[in-house]
């Protein structure tokens, strides 16, 4: 049912979708600026193409887009975020994203895979991030038979995968399973990327607010073999 194995998910069909799609690229498409767009795709490391949108404006123009639009079912979410992906600038990401996070709880365990490819498509922070936080780990807290799914990603040769696994449980505070969280970061402690040391440290500094005395346990028995960065992040506020 989950499709763990990375196939690209079919795309439903919706009508609201078709409208939202329509909106959003009339109108976004004449709010760009090339200039602009260049220096924010540089500042992404040309992760993708952007149109030039800054954020402020692009939330605005969101905000119109959506208005006087229904509530949308799982299938209409799962739908603007999928075709959304297919569009190559990032501020239709962006888009997609702020949706997902905006009607996530109207989701259940279905929209996983969907989340997975667009964790693993065009996959840079910017975006990851933001699916690991606010679509990822909501769905795993509402449903808690998809743990061991994120079991299976924090062990991913692809490591956006196991940065959201490090990441999914990062907003649930008392309700952090810290079993999890201390052995997903002592399985990928030794890993040299920049990108699971610094999740390692952040998912820490985070839980730190909620129980700092277990984060300072925790990184003193395995400072042996956290990276600086993971040590440094982690008790950065304590």
């Amino acid at each position: 049912m989950l499709s763990n194995d990375g196939r690209p998910p079919a795309v439903p069909r919706s009508t609201l979708a078709d409208t939202l799609l329509e909106r959003l690229t009339g109108t976004y498409a004449p709010a760009a600026d090339p200039v602009r767009a260049e220096a924010m795709a540089a500042y992404m490391k040309h992760a993708a193409p952007f149109l030039g949108i800054p954020a402020p404006l692009r939330r605005e123009l969101s905000t119109t887009v959506t208005k006087n639009t229904p509530r949308p079912s799982e299938t209409d979410v799962a739908a603007l975020a999928l075709r959304c992906w297919r569009l190559p600038e990032r501020e239709y990401h962006y888009f997609a994203v702020d949706y997902l996070r905006r009607h996530v709880g109207r989701c259940s365990s279905v929209l996983l895979p969907v989340a997975r490819h667009l964790i693993t498509t065009v996959p840079w922070w910017d975006t990851v991030d933001l699916l690991a936080a606010h679509t990822v780990g909501p769905l795993v807290a509402a449903d808690p038979g998809l743990a061991p799914v994120m079991d299976e990603w924090i062990d991913a040769e692809d490591l956006w995968l196991a940065r959201t696994a490090l990441l999914h449980q990062l907003r649930y505070k008392d309700a952090t399973d810290t079993g999890r969280l201390f052995s997903y970061c002592r399985r990928r402690a030794g890993h040299p990327d920049f990108f699971l040391r610094k999740a390692i440290g952040w998912a820490l500094r985070e839980y730190a607010k909620t129980d700092p005395d277990a984060v300072r346990a925790f990184v003193d028995a395995e400072r042996a073999v956290l990276s600086p960065l993971s040590v440094r992040e982690a008790l950065k506020n304590l």
